[in-house]
């Protein structure tokens, strides 16, 4: 079985990787995956993509702060920006591998992969921009795992190691104040040719470790792993504030200027857990349980340089995410028709971490991909995905931090069951 099965066995990898990378809670995007460490064959490399197309739409949105002005290009007392508006950017999460057997016992694979990202872009005409006009974050993963195989009972216990090298950046923009308003409290801005925007840009980097197991009979296609990520800390994550659209005179001595500043971030730990067997002649069955530690990333403040220590009550802007703690579980069955051709169907769900401060809600994807193989050193599979991103609300004033006070006061809305898709390609060279 374990011959007739063995191009399964990497299909799974198809499939395992949309769910991260369609629309996961936190800033999941393509997480991390090391199938291609349990490739059977001496050198196996592979590369691929995913094309992504969440469709998160905001409705009933209302500006709920009306001290830094109501709405696009608003005024005081009257908003006149948009109420729906779609949120969510279609995104592209690239990755490639190499895994060389060492020995016949002793295995590595070095990746390149995005685990983390976002993109947000409501927007500048709807009454939340207050809240976000744009936010994208991006990631880079360079990682060395290996692992060191012997027989144990009917099968091979596995143990695992790595590190990894990880860069995080990205920006947030909205508007800090309308202009109306700081044209209001002092006629002699009314020439200021600023629309009273701030953007800030961040970037930092870390490094980060794993350790874990797995037991393997080839004979029946079974495998049981158990990986844990450790936390990758991005020490002093630093960027800037760019509050030049604004007049110095509203909120010295920031405003007015380009601010650099810093602040400390941590990535998440995760945990998991994947199993799959034989079930059959040319059947397998697979499934996962994942853990992520989002809750670590709850408000993340960041303070001009200069400043001794950058606590809340000192914080120049801050990212006010309140994550809750990740879950996904899926299951699925693949199927060898031939000695060219496979099939691969998967479930998914992926529960929120959504705290009512973001989008991220409960999401389920169903995924379906095959493998073709001309001959016994290459391999090209295809996939897709359709899914639905669970409705919820964004806002109300709640405590958020015992020195910052409230976070979601800027706008509050809805939004409704939305649709998400995916494809994804991928090519393995292998001998």
């Amino acid at each position: 079985m374990s011959k007739a099965i063995s191009t399964l066995l990497g299909g799974t990898l198809l499939l395992t990787g949309m769910v991260s990378a369609a629309q996961a809670g936190g800033l999941e995007r393509g997480g991390y995956n090391y199938d291609l460490l349990f490739s059977t064959d001496r050198f196996a490399s592979e590369a691929g993509v995913i094309y992504v197309m969440p469709d998160r739409k905001i409705k009933n949105a209302r500006d709920t702060d009306p001290r830094d002005g109501l709405g696009a290009n608003g005024t005081p007392l009257l908003g006149l920006g948009k109420t729906s508006v779609t949120e969510t950017e279609n995104y592209t999460i690239p990755r490639a591998g190499v895994k060389v057997g060492i020995t016949s016992d002793f295995d590595c694979l070095a990746q390149y992969s995005q685990p983390w990202g976002v993109h947000t872009k409501p927007g500048n005409e709807w009454v939340g921009v207050n809240e976000n006009i744009e936010t994208k974050i991006e990631s880079h993963d360079y990682g060395l795992t290996c692992s060191y195989k012997f027989d144990l009972g009917k099968g091979q216990l596995r143990a695992i190691g790595g590190v990894s090298y990880q860069e995080v950046e990205g920006f947030k923009e909205r508007l800090v104040l309308s202009p109306n308003v700081f044209k209001a409290l002092d006629p002699r801005l009314a020439r200021f040719p600023g629309d009273g925007t701030g953007k800030l840009d961040l970037e930092g980097d870390g490094i980060g470790w794993r350790i874990g197991a797995a037991y393997e009979i080839p004979e029946i296609a079974l495998r049981a792993s158990l990986i844990y990520n450790a936390e990758v800390d991005l020490g002093d994550v630093t960027g800037t504030l760019d509050l030049r659209n604004l007049p110095s005179a509203i909120k010295p001595p920031i405003a007015g200027q380009l601010n650099n500043v810093y602040g400390t971030a941590t990535m998440p730990q995760s945990l998991e857990f994947k199993f799959q067997t034989g079930i059959a002649p040319d059947w397998l069955a697979f499934g996962s349980v994942k853990w992520v530690d989002w809750s670590v990333l709850n408000v993340v403040g960041f303070c001009v340089q200069g400043t001794p220590k950058c606590t809340p009550d000192k914080y120049a802007t801050s990212l006010d995410l309140m994550f809750r703690d990740g879950w996904t579980v899926t299951g699925g069955i693949g199927h060898k028709f031939n000695d060219q051709w496979s099939g691969q169907l998967q479930v998914s769900w992926d529960r929120g971490t959504s705290t009512g401060l973001t989008t991220q809600t409960d999401t389920w994807l169903l995924s379906s991909g095959v493998s073709w193989s001309p001959n016994k050193n290459f391999e090209i599979r295809v996939g897709g995905a359709i899914g639905m991103l669970t409705s919820g609300s964004f806002g109300g004033a709640r405590p958020c931090d015992s020195l910052t006070g409230q976070c979601g006061t800027s706008a509050k809305y809805e939004f409704g069951d939305d649709f998400v898709s995916a494809l994804s390609i991928s090519g393995k060279l292998k001998f």
